[in-house]
């Protein structure tokens, strides 16, 4: 089965097929930088990774464009607000949104166009459109005629009369029609304005993505890619402006990525009903946020939730639990189950489907010790965007003291300081009550203390470590005593 999209436009599942053999294009609608990311930011720009990342396993050279919009309502609103300059607030919020996709690892776009940048093209395509009677000119403001493009309303499956009785003029409009939108705003006072035939004024929000996409990516694009929310009134508007103004298909292949929501509601700055996502990366790791989010397909509404987090962080143990088992995992050139995985990606991406591959994996790796399951699980984690760690450093939390005790075990084997050990992890286990608060350079270190008691002919506190493991769902098979060794299976 070849790649297939399910393509908003259409309703249906399509087979992928570029307008250019072996390139692909891709335009993204970014973040209004007015605020720094939250979740829903993070979820479409993961998205917009694994797509590039799978149509780049598959062969295809991909540019991608990721657009800011680093001018509009909203950051005037904090200008005024915050009495500081709306390009400062722009650039803070976008270094922000770049350090945030670095640590989980979101590759960074071809390109990250912003609206203040492509002024020129912008006034460009608006004056087209009012040359051909598309748009037209109030009082320095420039609006787009809905009615003249006779299929609008296609993408969003809402018909001109349905929109008529939901829409309304504000009292600074003066447009002919309610439905009719804003190409061009004219300037008000304190407000960042650009010379232009209408006078001084700025762009509006829909012509900015119009004319960025276009500029790097041609008349036609390949893959238009964006929050669900944004399919009305904004894409509707990207089809209108962008098909009148060149008569041409403006966009093959549209991809929606599903609300993450916050009590029922859909998380956005301009109401406050948001989590920011470097709150989230403070109490959980990168690569349990990536699995988190990419456990539900790309299409469908996430609620929130902490509790489904930490089931995440208990997966993402289990997973790594069983890779660290092996002392190296070398690249595979035949991973297991590849027809599996591959019909799965091809599927719309279906992310929940190869992580139950996955998980099948693992569970077979336990109870076969298979290093050839391990270097595929491998091999699919780096194809869906984890970062490999398995040459980072024990967990992190471990105390100083505890790593110490151990060295000097190792280095003296002296029995005298046992007590210390055992002091330490009584107050590590304090701290931990399910897997998911538990990572394997922990577990690695708990074990290595654990063979020590046992040669030292300590079981009862061996067997305390063993039953505590056990209540967090981390299960321990002694094999051979003398050289120390184990099998771990994380429930």
């Amino acid at each position: 089965m070849g790649l297939r999209f399910l393509n908003t436009l259409s309703g249906k599942l399509e087979n992928f097929k570029p307008i250019n053999n072996g390139e692909v294009g891709i335009y993204s609608c970014g973040m209004t930088v007015q605020g720094p990311p939250h979740i829903g930011h993070i979820r479409a720009a993961l998205n917009r990774d694994v797509l590039v990342r799978w149509l780049k396993y598959l062969g295809y050279k991909v540019t991608s464009v990721e657009n800011f919009t680093d001018v509009d309502d909203k950051i005037i609103q904090k200008q005024k607000a915050y009495k500081k300059d709306w390009r400062i607030i722009a650039q803070e919020n976008i270094d922000k949104y770049l350090q945030v996709c670095d640590q989980l690892n979101i590759e960074r776009a071809t390109v990250y166009p912003r609206a203040s940048q492509h002024i020129e093209e912008i006034i460009n395509l608006v004056q087209g459109l009012v040359d051909k009677g598309y748009g037209y000119e109030k009082k320095g403001d420039v609006y787009y005629r809905v009615r003249n493009f006779t299929t609008y309303g296609r993408l969003s499956k809402k018909s001109i009369d349905e929109l008529k009785s939901g829409v309304r003029i504000e009292p600074s409009e003066e447009k002919d029609d309610p439905l009719d939108f804003a190409l061009w705003k004219a300037a008000k006072a304190d407000e960042p304005f650009w010379f232009s035939p209408w006078g001084k004024g700025r762009p509006g929000w829909h012509i900015e993505c119009s004319a960025m996409s276009m500029h790097y990516l041609g008349k036609t694009l390949d893959i238009h890619t964006g929050g669900e929310d944004l399919i009305f009134p904004h894409h509707e508007n990207e089809i209108a402006q962008s098909e009148a103004a060149t008569g041409q298909q403006f966009v093959r292949y549209w991809l929606h990525t599903g609300w993450v929501t916050l009590g029922g509601e859909k998380m956005s700055k301009s109401t406050g009903h948001f989590l920011l996502i470097d709150e989230l990366l403070k109490e959980y790791r990168p690569n349990v946020v990536r699995l988190y989010l990419l456990k539900t397909h790309y299409r469908n509404q996430i609620e929130f939730s902490r509790a489904r987090l930490d089931e995440a962080k208990s997966a993402y143990l289990r997973i790594q639990t069983f890779l660290s088992s092996f002392k190296e995992l070398p690249d595979i050139e035949k991973p297991l189950m590849l027809e599996e995985f591959s019909e799965a990606m091809n599927d719309d991406l279906n992310t929940p489907r190869v992580l139950g591959i996955i998980y099948d994996l693992i569970k077979k790796g336990y109870e076969t010790s298979d290093i050839d399951i391990a270097c595929t699980v491998k091999y699919y984690l780096r194809i869906l965007g984890f970062r490999d760690e398995s040459t980072e450093p024990p967990f992190e939390s471990v105390s100083v003291t505890l790593k110490e005790i151990i060295k000097k075990l190792e280095d003296d084997g002296r029995q005298n300081i046992l007590d210390e050990i055992k002091d330490e992890l009584w107050k590590m286990y304090g701290n931990f009550r399910r897997a998911g608060d538990v990572f394997p350079g922990m577990v690695d270190l708990i074990l290595r203390i654990r063979n020590i008691l046992r040669k030292e002919k300590d079981y009862s506190f061996a067997d305390y470590i063993r039953s505590r493991l056990a209540d967090t769902g981390i299960q321990i098979q002694d094999i051979n005593l003398d050289k120390s060794t184990y099998r771990l299976e994380v429930r």
